[in-house]
This record gives structure tokens, C-alpha cells and sequence, in this order.
């Protein structure tokens, strides 16, 4: 192994702090998840807005990442990281001392908002900071597995901590939060600033505000397709699609464009993307229905199904230790198709769910789609990444981090029409609903297959010369180096 392939020292550090970042956001997520009862019981809440305390965050995450993902390009990494790290960190406080509903959702938007701009902002650190080829690999494994530990811990602690009271769900990460902003102070170097930029560039407000809107737009309609009108539904999505056809026209124009289109040519770039939308929303999907499978049918307690659902944790073991050795070998490409088909077969398992099923029946499957999030979510979050100009490094992690949000959004949108809609009990809902994340993690195979004609998607011999490991930044559009 070359010795630029090694992470060192002080870099650990850096990444040790951006790890208990995305660790942050993770567990953040999953601790409220199971903590909505305990919240409904004491705010009094409808089911409407019960359903906003997640909409909320979720529309905040999912419609400004992008935005927040070029406001790290422009403005500078470790300032955005630093400065949206404090707001998550005061927005999570002030959501444990909510004493109406309207105060709990607006705390939880603001709250997805910093992680939009603050979770770009530090892949674009790794991305930048490490080298591209193996040391950057091993640290991004690191990084996705941490993601993965945090929302598996999370289920965990949340149902802990909502059994003693669900304002320590909020309370918890704000010393978290606090311990790594101290540190990211320290060690987050200071050369992760604002790239150098041409004289009388400016900041594209319009295409921010256009985009962002867009983004918003879609989101709500996806995460409210399950409760709202046919017509509402249909009304919000055209006005989000109409949205990003004006913000293609304003991108056409603009002298120094938010987003440049010509990085969307891409073909690499939009088969990642659309695989993770669709194996996001496979994901979010199959672990919203195993909850209410739990829960609401098996009548167990908050605790139990955190503890049932943490063997999918195996990933944050898996990522860092095994990955890479696959990655090196086979590449990412085979890695993300055979873990996507996996994936068929860990859903596929659950088909003929039962009402009655014991533990050690759901167990092998639940053990398949931790090893599957291991094998597919870090090889993504590279190919997503990989041969990005520098200065394109965080808009390309925000269009992965939107494509993850929007997908998990979907994902928990059409399960929830499909069960909804089926007549009969609540299992035949459950049954029926359990087709869509089988069904979107094929599609999201086929999606994936054509990567591996590639020569970027293939393991590169000894003897055969490497693709460059970095892309001209003249050139916006090529194919990532390798994927």
C-alpha cells in the first residue's frame, strides 16, 4: 500500500469529528422515531401533526440540501460546518422544551434545514481533505458506516430515553453536539475555507431560492401523497416540477450558476443518484413497516422493537472493515449491484409475512439488509463523489444527500398508500405494502447494471495503467474516474 493511502494522525481527527457529525444526524432521526408516542400523549397532538414533527425535518433535510451543499462550495466547508453545526445544536435544545405542537415542528424544520447544510459541508471536508484512491475510500466507508451506527443506535437509545421522557430525545444530542463543535473547532483545519473564486462572482440567489423552493415543493408532496387529496398531491408536485424547469432556465443564463448542468450529463452521476432514491426508499420503507408490524400488530413495546431492529447495525462493523477489502477487489459497481440484489432477496423474505412470526424467523432477513446498507450506501456515496472537481465536491454530496431524503420520502409515502389501500386486516396491508421496497431495489439494480460495462466500474489489474485520479477541473462533465 502506498503510504498516501494511509490515514494519519491528525487526519483521523478531522474525521473522527465528521463521523460524530453524521453520527449526530443519525441517531437524531431514529430517537424520534420512537419517541412519537410518548410525544402525541404529551402535546396532545393529532395524527396530522404528529405527522408534521416528521414531515417538518424531513422538508427542511430533504428541499435545502442542495442549496446547502453549493453554499459549502462558495462560502467556505468548515465555516458552514461550524456555523450549521451550532444551529442543529440550539434548534435540538429548543425542540426538547416545546410545550405546543407549532413550536415541536418548527424547531424540527429548522433543525432539518442545519443538517442540510451541515452534512455536505462535511462529506465535501472528507472528499477534499483525503486523497483520492484508497485513503479516500477507507475514510468515506468510515464515514457511511458511522451514519448507519448512528440511525441503528439511535433506535436503541430512543427507546431508552423516551421511556424515562421524550424531551431527553432532544436533550441528549445537545451535549453530543456541543463535544464535537468543541472539537471541529480544533481540529477541523483551516484550510477547508472558501475556494478561491473569479473577481465579481456572485452567489446565485435566484437559483438558490428557485431550487430550494423546487426541492420543498416535491418533497411535501411526496411526504404528504398518503394523507392529503389527489388533487392537492398532483397541484404541489406540478408546481415543484414547474419550479426546476425555471430553475433550469435561470441556471442556462446565470454567469456563475448555482448548479452547473453540464455536471448533470453525467451518466454515472444520474445512475448513482437514481439508485439511491430508489434503494433509500426501499430502506425507510421496509423499517416503517416492520415498526408498525411490531408495535401495532405484535403489540410490542418501544424497547423491544429497538432492540429487535439493532442487528441491522451490523453495517457500522461492516463498512469500515470488510467493504474496503471488497471494494479493492471487485470495485464498486459489482459491490453496489450484488448488494442491491441482496437486497431483493433480504425484502423478498419478508413477503409471505406472517402474523405470528418469531424472532429467529425475521432474523436472517434482518441480518441481509444490514449487510446490504454496508455493501451499497458507502460504494455510492463514493461514485457520487468520485472525480468531482474540488470545487464541485459539496454540490455533489448534496445531490446524493437530496437523493437519499427525497427517496426516503417516497419510499414511506408509497408504502403507506399501498397498505392504506388495501381492504382486508392490517397484515394483508402490511403484505401488500412489503412489494414496494422488493420492487424499487430490483429497479434500482437494473438501474445500476449498465456501471458495469464501464471501465470505471471494473477492478483494475496489475499491469493495466489507473484512470486519473483527478478529474481537470476545465472539464465539468466526464464520467468519474471510477465507480
Amino acid at each position: 500500500m502506498n503510504a498516501n493511502d494511509t490515514i494519519r494522525g491528525r487526519q483521523w481527527g478531522v474525521l473522527l469529528v465528521l463521523c460524530g457529525a453524521i453520527f449526530l444526524e443519525g441517531i437524531d432521526v431514529a430517537m424520534l422515531n420512537v419517541a412519537l408516542p410518548s410525544i402525541r400523549a404529551d402535546l396532545g397532538l393529532s395524527t396530522g401533526d404528529l405527522q408534521w414533527v416528521m414531515s417538518a425535518y424531513v422538508l427542511g433535510y430533504g428541499g435545502f440540501m442542495l442549496l446547502g451543499g453549493r453554499a459549502a462550495d462558495l462560502f467556505g466547508r468548515r465555516r458552514m460546518f461550524l456555523g450549521w453545526l451550532t444551529v442543529f445544536l440550539l434548534f435540538s435544545g429548543l425542540g426538547g422544551l416545546a410545550t405546543e405542537g407549532w413550536m415541536l415542528i418548527t424547531a424540527r424544520f429548522v433543525t432539518g434545514v442545519a443538517a442540510a447544510f451541515m452534512t455536505p459541508a462535511g462529506l465535501s471536508i472528507i472528499t477534499t481533505g483525503f486523497t483520492e484512491g484508497p485513503q479516500r475510500d477507507r475514510a468515506l466507508l468510515v464515514y457511511s458506516g458511522t451514519a448507519a451506527g448512528g440511525f441503528s443506535i439511535g433506535l436503541v437509545v430512543g427507546g431508552l430515553l423516551s421511556s424515562v421522557g421524550w424531551r431527553w430525545v432532544f436533550f441528549a444530542p445537545v451535549g453530543l453536539s456541543a463535544v464535537i463543535l468543541l472539537a471541529a473547532l480544533a481540529l477541523v483545519p483551516k484550510s477547508a475555507t472558501r475556494p478561491e473564486r473569479a473577481p465579481g462572482e456572485r452567489f446565485d440567489l435566484v437559483g438558490g431560492l428557485t431550487v430550494t423552493a423546487a426541492l420543498v415543493l416535491l418533497v411535501l408532496g411526496v411526504e404528504r401523497a398518503a394523507h392529503a387529496p389527489a388533487v392537492t398531491t398532483a397541484a404541489t408536485l406540478g408546481a415543484g416540477l414547474a419550479l426546476l424547469l425555471v430553475f433550469a432556465a435561470v441556471e442556462r443564463r446565470a454567469p456563475a450558476p448555482l448548479v452547473r448542468l453540464s455536471v448533470l450529463r453525467s451518466g454515472s452521476l444520474l445512475r448513482t443518484n437514481a439508485a439511491a432514491v430508489l434503494f433509500s426508499g426501499a430502506f425507510f420503507g421496509f423499517q416503517f413497516l416492520l415498526v408498525l408490524y411490531l408495535q401495532e400488530l405484535r403489540g410490542w413495546s418501544s424497547v423491544q422493537t429497538s432492540l429487535a431492529m439493532v442487528v441491522m447495525g451490523i453495517d457500522a462493523v461492516l463498512s469500515p472493515t470488510l467493504v474496503p477489502k471488497l471494494v479493492a477487489r471487485f470495485g464498486n459497481a459489482r459491490l453496489i449491484l450484488g448488494g442491491l440484489l441482496l437486497a431483493a432477496v433480504a425484502y423478498g423474505l419478508f413477503l409471505p409475512l406472517g402474523a405470528d412470526w418469531t424472532y429467529a424467523a425475521m432474523l436472517p432477513g434482518l441480518v441481509l439488509v444490514g449487510l446490504v446498507f454496508a455493501l451499497v450506501y458507502g460504494p455510492l456515496t463514493i461514485v457520487a463523489t468520485d472525480g468531482a472537481a474540488e470545487e464541485d465536491q459539496g454540490l455533489a454530496g448534496g445531490l446524493l444527500y437530496t437523493s437519499f431524503q427525497f427517496g426516503a420520502a417516497l419510499g414511506l409515502s408509497a408504502v403507506t398508500a399501498v397498505s392504506g389501500a388495501v381492504s382486508g386486516s392490517a397484515l394483508d396491508g402490511y403484505r401488500a405494502a412489503l412489494w414496494v421496497p422488493f420492487i424499487a431495489v430490483l429497479l434500482a439494480a437494473a438501474v445500476s447494471a449498465p456501471g458495469l460495462r464501464s471501465r470505471a466500474g471494473r477492478r483494475v489489474t496489475a499491469g493495466e495503467p489507473a484512470a486519473p485520479a483527478v478529474r481537470p477541473s476545465t472539464d465539468p462533465s466526464p464520467e468519474p474516474s471510477r465507480s
